[in-house]
């Protein structure tokens, strides 16, 4: 709900509509997904990532809905038949945030760690094989009440959603060199019907070009990397001081045991279609150097 808000203040801002405008423009419509309705198991055991949107698009395909707002993160690699992500909002920050902790090193030995991120268990596990993960879902709020409560020692949640929601506890944000994020972490995305082209120039203004190039890199890689859902993925396109990028991606063994990684340079002013090439050149190289960690 924070990042529709923030689509619709974009919205409103960039056209300069009225309030009356955008009543009679704009229709929040709340979408309850798989992935909200399930939190007694990982999402790998339910059916994926894919469940945060599937019922979103559903409703793009019965035109209940015109635009649908996501979290890229959630989002699969290959998007179904006639669906287009239309634009990206300016990517909030990236990085993987430690609660409970100072840093990974300061983590007691044992500690449990509540995550059913399988990228954060793996890179976790390849820093401390000693630690113990255990099960947490539900939304931001909900795994923080979780750790207070004492059900785990520690969690790591993204940024994005902190900073999002005006949740500040005490939290140590990760190195993305080193914790490599999740492939469109920090990144709010619109999809839209390909062929509705009223909608596309609508949301035409408010896409952020940098924050859409680094999308469109590390989408490609996890595409051209073909994990299953249960696969710890990380892929992250780093910004640089020139104008550039650099993409960073690995891949774990779940149990933190194996680690395979690479890295490519983008240079600035880079295109889409040129982002795109370089993330499944690096997705392409890195599986095959690690396709037994990709087969499960």
């Amino acid at each position: 709900m924070a990042q529709a808000h923030e689509t619709v203040h974009r919205l409103t801002t960039a056209h300069g509509w009225s309030a009356d405008e955008v009543a009679a423009r704009l229709e929040l419509v709340v979408i309850k997904t798989s992935g909200d309705k399930i939190t007694d198991r990982p999402l790998a055991e339910a059916g994926g990532k894919g469940l945060f949107v599937k019922e979103l698009e559903e409703a793009l395909v019965d035109r209940r809905v015109d635009l649908a707002v996501h979290s890229m993160k959630d989002v699969p690699g290959v998007l179904p038949d006639g669906m287009v992500i239309a634009a990206a909002l300016p990517r909030e920050d990236a990085r993987d945030a430690l609660i409970g902790a100072s840093s990974i090193a300061d983590l007691p030995q044992g500690a449990r760690v509540g995550t059913t991120s399988p990228r954060r268990a793996a890179a976790l596990l390849n820093h401390r094989p000693d630690l113990r993960m255990v099960l947490f879902r539900g939304n931001v709020q909900t795994r923080l009440d979780k750790l207070e409560r004492g059900e785990a020692d520690a969690t790591l949640l993204a940024m994005a959603g902190l900073n999002r929601l005006g949740l500040t506890p005490q939290v140590s944000p990760l190195d993305p060199a080193i914790f490599i994020p999740a492939a469109g972490q920090g990144v709010v995305g619109l999809e839209c019907r390909s062929a509705d082209e009223d909608v596309l120039a609508l949301v035409a203004a408010i896409n952020h070009p940098a924050s859409a190039i680094a999308l469109a890199a590390e989408r490609a890689c996890l595409v051209a990397l073909d994990g299953s859902c249960r696969s710890a993925i990380a892929i992250h396109a780093a910004p640089e001081g020139d104008g550039g990028f650099l993409l960073r991606a690995a891949v774990f063994a779940l149990d933190g045991s194996e680690r395979e990684a690479g890295e490519i340079r983008l240079s600035a002013g880079v295109t889409a279609v040129a982002a795109d090439e370089a993330g499944r050149g690096l997705g392409t190289d890195l599986r095959a150097r690690s396709g037994e960690l990709l087969k499960l």
